[in-house]
């Protein structure tokens, strides 16, 4: 399956990298451009016998599936102008979670898709999150299934979920990143740890937890209660972080919602003209 990506900014570029790592592609079957064609050519300069375009129209004709890997507010104008280009057994595949594949249905004639990658794909692992239009028929849905199967587990979802499924996977890596990074000073504030030494640690401990998970050995509580012996240390630090986490993680997914709300307003008054 021929690939075209219009968008190589750093989602593109990693669902780039991650897709011929796997080599669920060869570099040779991809087609890609960009509106700073440097970063396109930067792209190449690694995988010399990817095909850079110098126009999104490029990419379509010469792709089965084509990822817009774009700003959302930038989706409905670049496929306004593109749509004539598509034909009906081409798929079009958004990244982004405000565009909903209904509206790209109203401006293409090809099918429609939607992809949310996380940055955890760069490592061949985490969750890619599908949603398939009504226009993608049962062989385009397998195909883009097998295709991110090879960079993460897919995983297809309604609608009806999808801010609280991105923040999960693809948004979740930016928090979790922030908790750590929290959590490392607080051990150099308040102890004679060396801040290298935390980092090492506190490293070492995600990526043994993470294959610790993998195994299916434990679950979280199962786990969490296997740590926290009855009157123990952990379990001190554990009163500590229940006082307020809680409320820390509601409040996060209100804020993520509500400014998803408003780009669903922002992108839905674009598809109503």
């Amino acid at each position: 399956m021929n690939i075209g990506f219009i968008g190589t900014g750093n989602m593109g570029t990693i669902l780039i990298e991650a897709l011929i790592e796997s080599r669920a592609v060869i570099p040779s079957s991809l087609t890609i451009t960009n509106r700073t064609i440097d970063k396109a050519l930067n792209i190449k300069k690694r995988f010399p016998d990817i095909q850079v375009a110098e126009r999104p129209e490029e990419v379509i004709t010469e792709s089965d599936a084509v990822f817009i890997c774009v700003k959302p507010l930038d989706i409905y104008p670049l496929l306004k102008r593109l749509s004539p280009v598509f034909t009906r057994d081409q798929t079009v595949v958004t990244i982004t979670s405000p565009v909903q594949v209904e509206q790209l249905e109203t401006i293409v004639s090809c099918q429609a898709a939607r992809v949310i990658p996380s940055i955890t794909n760069r490592a061949l692992s985490g969750v890619s999150l599908l949603t398939f239009g009504e226009s993608c028929t049962a062989e385009a849905k397998e195909k883009l299934t097998a295709l991110v199967s090879k960079i993460s587990i897919p995983l297809e979802i309604e609608s009806g979920i999808t801010r609280v499924a991105s923040d999960i996977v693809s948004c979740g890596p930016a928090f979790v990143s922030y908790l750590v990074q929290e959590f490392i000073q607080a051990a150099v504030e308040e102890t004679s740890v060396s801040k290298e030494d935390a980092i090492l640690m506190t490293k070492e401990m995600l990526v043994g937890l993470g294959r610790l998970l993998e195994t299916g050995l434990y679950t979280l509580p199962a786990l969490q209660e296997k740590v926290c012996v009855k009157g123990g240390v952990t379990g001190e630090g554990i009163k500590a972080l229940e006082s307020g986490v809680q409320d820390m993680f509601r409040q996060m997914f209100r804020n993520t919602h509500l400014k998803y709300e408003e780009d669903i307003a922002l992108v839905k008054k674009q598809f109503s003209v």
